[in-house]
């Protein structure tokens, strides 16, 4: 009888593992799913947030507009353009231009070629620590030399 005991409880305890397993798995799942509704609903608690902001935005532009279209009317007198307004092309727009009068200024001019024959000068290149003007041009290898020296090969003509 003892055999027999003890293996109903070795089975008791199986099945009550088993229970408990099966409860564990079926909690699991089910808290599984309610997180999944709780992201859902968060997700449409923030669309719902942005499609908010959006028609804000919207009723705002739309009261703003009205305002101006009253501005407009009452106190500026802009109207909107009507169709025969619009212009098809370029030669539309160029037949409305006139020709300048006699009298017209001459339009200004930005830009100045050189004429034949004449040689731009350039004022001289000055040192601005010394204040002596720049004669020559030092090569690359006898640069670090010069720096060496304090820098006053260029300033004062070469040496």
């Amino acid at each position: 009888m003892m055999v027999n005991g003890s293996r109903l409880r070795q089975i008791g305890w199986a099945v009550t593992l088993a229970i408990c397993f099966s409860a564990f798995m079926a909690l699991t799942f089910k808290v599984n799913s309610v997180k999944s509704e709780v992201r859902l609903a968060e997700r449409r608690i923030v669309s719902l947030q942005q499609e908010k902001t959006i028609l804000e935005t919207e009723f705002e532009t739309r009261a703003s507009q009205h305002q101006l279209a009253q501005w407009n009317a009452v106190d500026f007198g802009y109207e909107p353009p009507r169709a025969d307004q619009y212009l098809e092309s370029e030669r539309q727009l160029a037949a409305l231009g006139e020709v300048p009068s006699r009298d017209a200024p001459s339009p200004i001019r930005v830009a100045q070629a050189p004429e034949a024959g004449r040689v731009m000068k350039y004022p001289e290149m000055v040192s601005p620590l010394t204040g002596k003007p720049v004669h020559n041009r030092v090569e690359s290898g006898a640069l670090a030399a010069a720096l060496a020296q304090g820098g006053e090969l260029l300033a004062e003509g070469g040496r």
